[in-house]
């Protein structure tokens, strides 16, 4: 992982933070920010925790069902819903490659994991990630996970890794993915290029088998020659990979969606006439234009460039990147800041959600452990419910596999049974609540109905935090009930969670739960009793494939 690739990280409230979290920092530069807000942390958490009562006024006994913003607006104006707007969006970086997975690097990149992966579910895994503790890298892992099984990491470059991801994304409602490109591997002859170029046709594979959209997001950050995106747009986008012919190629207002993030960022070399320049050439090939800015966008302090007004404004979407953000008191003044601006000037908005981030296994004692905590998915709710309290339908998450700064939304561990033995990695217990490896997958789920009404508006965090899961395919795939909780469930109360007669062919068990299976109604005719996954139900004796009709979890 290079100085350039190293983190998007811009803070929207805080300039240490926006220094901290500045884009492509060098190593040095990122110990020294973490080691100024070390100082602060404990300051941050007690204003936090001070104000956030102020802010939501949310227990989880007491949602709230009537949004109204400080405007008195309850829906944002601008273009249609489309494939952009009024989405659900995640950011898939597709950066991890593995020794002896036949990519063109075909050797280990960006292992400087803070989280670790759930590859339960992946075709192939590799052994020997030489990953990085407090700081300090460590010699290729071939050891076990804490239960004992051997730990593996799985490859992006593998076609059948994409189609996990995108057939996560197909089930938990995820509407579109903007995979990440950026300036400073794209040089034509290059093996990165040729890495990058490959990501981009299997995410053009998978984003049409699993009915998904997609679209490129350049980062720029750090680079000053943007004659390269230019370039790389025409001969290879559009040009050698056609991926604008894809029937999954996200289009807004009839035209190709493409993003820019880094423009206009304090530490960004390019100049205003620059920025415009770029922009103007993207509308010019008829691109709907999208600006991942800095958080201060607006006002141009801080983590933004002054006089970069104009160039925000040349965008026909504006994200203002959130990574490092507390949601604090200052927190729905600024989305409610931004939406207002881009209705006045014309402009869509696409405010950025996460969940947490943290950075310790690669800068060491400098970044706190779980610096920013998920709080079990509390934090990434009360972003939620701050957009569809401000009438916004759109949002994109960052990220969804971003294993390195643990802003990753997909399946990762859920405790230490299921991280390398006696190494350090976030966990999803950190706060000392056990939620399933999907339940970020499922919050982002029902915060996507929330923003697009079809589940009522609560500053309640409504996801259940595990569950058993019945799957209509093998290998937990196809539709997916709801979890169910330690309870009993007739037919029809087993229809009700979206599991309909007949029709479980896989199920997940979450640890500690005992599960009693029914062929008939009433937990009646033949029964099986589990305590663990099943891939498939048919391996049961009898078989219980496409035949339970009631079920009791203990």
């Amino acid at each position: 992982m290079n100085n350039v690739q190293m983190a998007r990280k811009d803070s929207a409230c805080r300039f240490i933070q926006q220094n901290l979290f500045a884009g492509r920092a060098s190593p040095v530069r990122r110990k020294q920010y973490h080691q100024l807000l070390a100082i602060m942390k404990k300051t941050l958490i007690i204003c936090c925790a001070a104000l956030m009562p102020l802010v939501f006024s949310c227990k989880k006994n007491q949602p709230i069902n009537n949004p109204e913003t400080s405007t008195g607006k309850t829906q944002i104006d601008g273009s249609p819903v489309g494939d952009v707007v009024g989405k659900i969006t995640v950011g898939y970086q597709g950066w991890f490659s593995a020794a002896g997975d036949g990519s063109p690097l075909n050797s280990w990149g960006h292992d400087n994991l803070e989280m670790w992966p759930d590859t339960r579910e992946y075709t192939n895994t590799y052994s020997g990630t030489p990953f990085s503790q407090a700081g300090v890298g460590q010699p290729g892992y071939t050891g076990n996970l804490g239960n004992g099984l051997p730990a593996k990491m799985f490859s992006s470059y593998d076609q059948s890794t994409v189609n996990t991801h995108f057939k996560w994304m197909q089930q938990y409602g995820i509407d579109c993915a903007a995979l990440q490109r950026f300036a400073n591997e794209i040089s034509p002859g290059s093996t990165i290029k040729a890495q990058r170029d490959g990501m981009a046709g299997k995410v053009r594979t998978a984003a049409e088998t699993y009915g998904r959209k997609f679209y490129i997001m350049y980062d720029a950050s750090g680079w000053g020659d943007l004659t390269a995106i230019k370039n790389d747009w025409t001969n290879t986008i559009a040009g050698s990979l056609n991926l604008l012919t894809s029937t999954a190629y996200a289009k807004q207002n009839g035209k190709p969606v493409v993003s820019i993030y880094g423009l206009g960022y304090a530490s960004h070399p390019s100049s205003v006439t620059d920025a415009l320049d770029l922009i103007n050439f993207f509308k010019a090939q008829g691109c709907y234009v999208i600006g991942s800015v800095p958080g201060q966008w607006r006002t141009g302090t801080g983590d933004s460039k002054a006089g970069f007004i104009n160039a925000y404004k040349a965008f026909n979407m504006v994200s203002g990147w959130a990574v490092g953000r507390a949601v604090d008191a200052s927190y729905a003044p600024w989305v409610t800041g931004d939406r207002d601006f881009c209705n006045a000037n014309g402009m869509d908005y696409q405010p950025c959600a996460y969940p947490g981030t943290a950075f310790y296994n690669t800068n060491g004692p400098a970044s706190a452990q779980n610096q920013f905590p998920r709080n079990h998915g509390d934090f990434l709710w009360a972003q939620f419910a701050t957009f569809r309290n401000a009438g916004v339908t759109s949002a994109y998450i960052a990220m969804f596999d971003e294993l390195n700064e643990a802003t990753s939304i997909f399946k990762v561990a859920e405790d230490a049974s299921m991280i390398p033995a006696g190494k350090y990695f976030l966990t999803l217990d950190a706060d000392g609540t056990h939620v399933s490896s999907d339940f970020y997958l499922r919050l982002v789920n029902d915060g996507g109905k929330m923003l697009k009404g079809q589940i009522p508006y609560t500053t309640a965090e409504p996801t259940p935090f595990n569950g058993v899961i019945f799957y209509q395919d093998t290998n937990y795939s196809g539709g997916m009930g709801q979890p169910l909780q330690v309870g009993t469930y007739t037919l029809a109360q087993l229809a009700a969670k979206g599991v309909p007669n007949d029709w479980a062919s896989s199920v997940k068990v979450p640890p500690g739960r005992t599960v009693i299976l029914y062929s008939d109604d009433n937990f009646s005719g033949t029964s099986w009793t589990i305590t663990s996954d099943k891939s498939s139900l048919a391996g049961l004796s009898p078989s219980a494939n496409d035949i339970i009709s009631s079920v009791k979890v203990q």
